[in-house]
């Protein structure tokens, strides 16, 4: 029997998940997940996958029939791969719910050509990533292996859905480019827009340098266009440019906050916009510098700078001048033409946009270049808000070559499953193996379509460890998200993977003997990164948390002094090491909440393509942890900013963090809402967005706002993440 032959009339599957959605004596029928599990896995994927006698015949049958790449496999004996899949498959690994094994057949497993077979299951495709991600290191496999079987290790879903496959798509989908303020770089920008769209990317594109609207050209006054025909032609790229149809090209531009252009930038995502202008499809963020707060709270005016005459006068690219060490310079330049907006009527309209559309993202730059360890400036983000990476400008000629090639960012990610990495016997093997597979990405990726891209990824092997199912771990151990416990543990789990991944990046630098471009000149180098961790001792406090960490390695100061030494010998090949992404199928797959945040239902409900609604009951829910799944709409969103902060103590780059709203207030949520209108306003995301800030959060992804009638404002785009 094929897949388009199974009779949908008698199959038991959709409907048993679906009633899990329905009550029965006061009780969720978790109970029907589970057969519903049982029903998919008899009655779709074994009738329907293509039985071999061997591990080699099916390895041989599928790189001669060109579904598999040869080269990786021929690094390894048949004894090998032999006893690496025996033992995958004496883990006897089993899917804990029906929307895992579904996500994973639907979009993850390879078909045959007619879509009809499956042609691999979970430990296939456990195997092809463990075996790439070695490149032929045989203990690294079955290291790598054993993460991925048991699920503590999960690799981005471009790595985890491609390795291996003769027919692929690239291995990172997400991306950072920037234009500078002439015409052949913003040429150059949207031809790259094109090509990484293609491809499949989640394009980050900052027009923060771009003179603004009204600015001369060769001394022409008022000649300039601006930053929205830019973002328009953008979008248009990214719709032209979506994969044979397949997705819509993903994009967020970024802007400075003292960009004269930011209330037309904001105002072009607004619903009510003129269609010359209004951006349906591009997503908005907005680079906050310190002194924007500073001025909102003094109820100061503030000026705007043109980027055109900042470049003239200091010599570099507006993204590339502290505006909070420069602002009173700036505003007392006659030289620099400037434009006065009152400050907290700017923020009311990021306020507003965010309420209508969940945009715009917020990137707090200084917040993220004061705690840049590599030398360079930060000046945006990506798609998911989750990167943060120093780039350098490129100067394009008339031919569209380079004059100057700067360095721009690509993202090689993957997360660890807090529930199940918790459980692990040996946290730093663990974290080691990880960071193994993450650099074999950076290294093999060669993305020469776009140079500036592959110039980057060359110099610095950035990579992106993070972490999905803190919720769920939290709700299993009967720990309230947002406690002093809970952040305590958050605080621990990612002061461990910030320890690891150094030891990991430095062992991987001496074997290559190579350090990621101007280590020398690095907070890593002159040790100053490592202060803090020095002059205190991170470790557990609480019993509870100790008793979480019980036999864990946990670093003291002196071996962190120990490390620091061993860092400043011999370096670090990996510029950057992690930063949380939000997640998406990859953390359903895994059967874990996903990224940091709350859950949104105990039964969420998902709509899939083709065949409607899907419930996915959140992991290790029952009658004891129901009390530990409050919904993110109706927890205080300060706890999940302090949750993000105890983890950003000790992660380089950023994390990717949603706040979730309620249009009308639950009450006695926030202190300063007693007396007021019930109904949410511009001022509670004022407020947060200033607590955010205080806590020394570098970044804010999306606001979802869930609505009286039931409608969420704001979501996910990123194909990549969700898929």
């Amino acid at each position: 029997m094929a897949l388009s032959e199974i009779d949908m009339t008698k199959v038991k599957y959709f409907d048993l998940n679906n009633e899990i959605n329905i009550p029965k004596d006061g009780q969720i029928q978790l109970n029907l997940d589970q057969e519903a599990l049982d029903d998919f896995i008899k009655e779709n994927v074994e009738p329907n996958t293509k039985k071999f006698s061997s591990v080699m015949e099916r390895l041989n049958w599928l790189i001669e029939n060109d579904y598999l790449e040869e080269d990786f496999i021929r690094q390894y004996t048949p004894a090998f791969l032999d006893r690496l899949y025996q033992y995958l498959k004496e883990q006897d690994f089993h899917f804990h719910s029906f929307m895992a094994a579904y996500k994973f057949y639907a979009q993850y497993a390879m078909r045959t050509n007619d879509k009809e077979y499956y042609l691999e299951n979970y430990i296939d495709r456990v195997a092809m990533n463990a075996l790439y991600l070695a490149n032929g290191d045989e203990q690294l496999a079955m290291d790598l292996a054993d993460e991925l079987i048991h699920q503590r290790y999960q690799p981005a879903t471009p790595t985890f859905l491609n390795v291996g496959r003769k027919r692929r798509g690239e291995f990172v989908s997400c991306f950072e480019i920037q234009a500078t303020d002439d015409m052949n770089t913003i040429g150059r920008t949207i031809n790259s827009a094109l090509q990484l769209s293609k491809i499949g990317g989640g394009v980050g594109i900052n027009l923060n340098n771009l003179r603004e609207a009204g600015a001369p050209i060769k001394k022409i006054k008022g000649a300039a266009s601006g930053v929205v025909p830019v973002m328009k032609l953008l979008e248009d790229a990214f719709s032209y440019s979506n994969q044979l149809g397949q997705r819509q090209g993903a994009g967020v531009v970024y802007l400075s906050v003292f960009h004269p252009d930011i209330i037309d930038f904001l105002g072009a995502k607004k619903e009510n916009a003129d269609e010359k202008v209004r951006l349906k499809t591009l997503s908005l963020g907005v680079t906050v510098p310190d002194k924007f707060y500073q001025l909102v709270e003094e109820d100061a005016p503030m000026y705007l700078f043109s980027p055109y005459d900042v470049e003239r006068i200091y010599g570099k690219p507006f993204s590339y001048v502290d505006i909070t060490k420069e602002y009173d310079n700036l505003v007392a330049n006659p030289e620099i033409t400037k434009k006065k907006v009152n400050a907290r009527e700017l923020e009311d309209e990021i306020s507003k946009l965010q309420q209508e559309s969940g945009y715009p993202y917020i990137v707090n730059v200084d917040t993220v270049n004061k705690a840049n360890p590599i030398e360079g400036t930060i000046v945006m983000s990506n798609l998911c808000s989750e990167i943060a990476q120093v780039q350098i400008p490129s100067r394009v000629n008339d031919d569209q070559t380079y004059e100057t090639l700067g360095t721009d960012v690509s993202c090689n990610l993957g997360s660890t499953n807090i529930a199940n990495l918790m459980e692990t016997p040996d946290l730093g093997r663990s974290v080691r193996a990880m960071m193994r597979g993450l650099t074999h990405i950076s290294d093999a990726e060669s993305l020469t379509v776009v140079p500036s891209i592959k110039h980057g990824n060359d110099l610095f092997h950035s990579v992106g460890l993070g972490a999905m199912g803190l919720h769920g771990f939290l709700a299993k151990h009967h720990i309230m998200y947002g406690s002093p416990v809970a952040l305590e543990f958050t605080s621990v789990y990612f002061m461990l993977l910030n320890y690891w991944t150094l030891v990991a990046s430095n062992e991987i630098a001496q074997e290559k003997g190579e350090n990621f471009a101007n280590f020398e000149r690095s907070a890593y180098a002159d040790g100053s990164y490592f202060d803090k961790y020095l002059t205190k001792d991170w470790g557990p406090k609480s019993a509870a948390v100790k008793e979480l960490f019980a036999g864990f390695f946990i670093p003291t100061p002196d071996d962190w002094q120990e490390l620091k030494q061993r860092v400043q010998e011999s370096g670090l090949y990996n510029a950057y090491r992690l930063a949380v992404a939000p997640n998406g199928s990859t953390s359903y797959i895994g059967d874990s909440t996903s990224s940091l945040h709350p859950i949104i239902n105990r039964i969420e409900e998902r709509q899939e393509k083709m065949i409607g609604k899907v419930y996915y009951p959140a992991p290790y829910l029952s009658n004891d942890t129901m009390p530990y799944y409050r919904s993110a709409y109706d927890t205080d969103m300060r706890s999940v900013i302090d949750t993000y902060a105890a983890a950003q103590e000790h992660v380089d780059q950023s994390l990717s963090m949603t706040l979730f709203m309620r249009s009308t207030i639950p009450a006695g949520m926030y202190e300063w809402k007693d007396g007021r209108t019930e109904k949410m306003t511009t001022r509670d995301l004022n407020i947060l967005r200033h607590y955010a800030h205080q806590k020394g959060i570098k970044s804010i992804y999306y606001i979802r706002t869930f609505t009286d009638d039931n409608e969420e404002v704001g979501a996910n785009q990123c194909e990549s993440c969700v898929i």
